[in-house]
């Protein structure tokens, strides 16, 4: 549970709507279900130190960002579109209050999502609630529908049923050899 000191600055930062630059933002009361894409920027060295909307000094080296709508503080998984990779962030500030941008992550975010050098990229944003698990918290016997992994490609069937039957026994149920393509003879184990 937060502090006293805390919950009256995340009371201070979240009102029902605020004003920036002529235009109003209505804050969400809850992040339950919010997902987004769009377009992620990032921001460091100029803002370091500085008080976010909550009141705390920006760290650009924490995993941090801001957000325009979503109720302070909150979290999000911010995955890159373009490769791939996903970091968990706080929301402790408001922002971006640029076109066309969804999200403003702090230095080591974007650092980490490999953005750094473009300043931008396309990225989905989920709000992460305790309700809700997070969707790539999986176990090995329920991977995501779309994921593969190939654990190996056999020329012999044999060895790629010997294979599936060893995946198999470690536990992976979801294991399968797919079909060889058209004019080829191998045999793809995937788990």
């Amino acid at each position: 549970m937060p502090c006293r000191a805390t919950r009256s600055r995340a009371a201070a930062a979240t009102p029902p709507f605020y004003e920036v630059q002529g235009k109003r933002y209505f804050v969400l009361a809850k992040a339950d279900g919010y997902v987004e894409r769009g377009v992620a920027s990032w921001y460091g060295p100029t803002f370091h130190g500085v008080n976010t909307s909550m009141g705390e000094p920006y760290d650009m080296y924490a995993m941090t960002a801001a957000h325009k709508t979503l109720p302070l503080p909150a979290y999000a998984r911010v995955t890159n579109l373009k490769n791939g990779r996903s970091v968990v962030v706080r929301i402790n500030d408001r922002g971006p209050f640029v076109a066309n941008r969804i999200i403003d992550l702090s230095y080591t975010a974007a650092a980490k999502l490999d953005m750094l050098r473009e300043g931008t990229t396309l990225v989905e944003v989920r709000a992460l609630t305790p309700a809700a698990p997070d969707t790539l918290t999986r176990t090995a016997e329920l991977p995501p529908p779309d994921l593969y992994m190939q654990a190996g490609a056999f020329a012999d069937e044999d060895n790629a049923e010997r294979l599936l039957s060893r995946l198999r026994a470690a536990g992976l149920p979801g294991a399968a050899l797919v079909s060889p393509l058209p004019r080829s003879r191998t045999c793809i184990a995937c788990a």
